[in-house]
């Protein structure tokens, strides 16, 4: 039917193509710091002021039996949008927590605007959309805000940007702060799903050939099942990797 509303002959009708889009969502704890805490680093031959990232933890959300189902990660930069907030345009002035659901249970879509290949298409991130997720990242934040309690970490904390005490007061503010601020992780995948012949939704076989084609197959990060949990460029390689073999093996 989508394929029709925009005249386009349907050669075959694969209703998985498209849906089960799955992704990293992320939310941000960001601080002020301290204006004597020195935020920047530089890079090796010294020329260069640069941001840092540093402390990258996973670990499993209390009461989940996704193992290893969050992550997160500190920056030198502040706000929601993801640009740093400096002083004089060069020296970061506060510090961030990055939350992110390494197995989020959400699932979204990607869709035609038109029959034009050239337009941008509908995506439909659908972040935050079960309540397991938010639920885990509610947690989270939670965890993270609690940091300030700790003496070293207060210790270098002027104040926090966001989310607000007023936010942090009851769930349902901070649900509905997390759900507009939420973001992607830049790790969209799985519109194409690898899966048995027996599932309607799955697209490809454990070949990567597009079932009802022949001659056809898929290699990319959408033809996985879930998000990896993980960055998903290495798994991507070593997917490519095996079917290169497969096809070679004749299968």
């Amino acid at each position: 039917d989508h394929l029709e509303e925009h005249d386009i002959d349907v050669v075959l009708d694969s209703p998985g193509v498209g849906q089960n889009l799955r992704d990293h969502p992320i939310v941000d704890v960001s601080w002020e710091t301290k204006p004597e805490v020195n935020l920047y680093g530089e890079s090796a031959d010294g020329k260069y002021v640069l941001a840092r990232h540093q402390v990258i933890l996973r670990y499993t959300a209390e009461a989940s039996s996704l193992r290893n189902d969050m992550v997160v990660w500190f920056a030198t930069r502040t706000g929601g949008s993801g640009r740093q907030i400096t002083q004089g345009g060069i020296i970061p002035i506060g510090m961030t927590a990055t939350l992110g659901l390494n197995l989020a249970l959400s699932a979204g879509e990607i869709k035609l605007n038109s029959n034009n290949y050239q337009e941008q298409p509908y995506l439909n991130y659908n972040l935050l959309d079960h309540d397991e997720d938010v639920r885990r990242c509610r947690d989270g934040v939670r965890m993270l805000v609690a940091f300030e309690k700790d003496s070293e970490f207060s210790a270098i904390i002027e104040k926090k940007i966001h989310p607000s005490d007023h936010v942090l007061a009851s769930d349902q503010d901070l649900d509905d702060w997390m759900r507009r601020t939420v973001k992607t992780g830049h790790h969209v995948s799985c519109t194409a799903k690898m899966g048995p012949e027996s599932d309607s939704m799955s697209v490809v076989n454990q070949y990567g050939k597009l079932y009802g084609v022949d001659s056809l197959r898929v290699v990319d990060a959408s033809i996985m099942p879930d998000c990896v949990r993980a960055n998903i460029n290495v798994t991507v390689m070593a997917m490519a990797e095996m079917i290169v073999d497969f096809i070679k093996q004749g299968k």
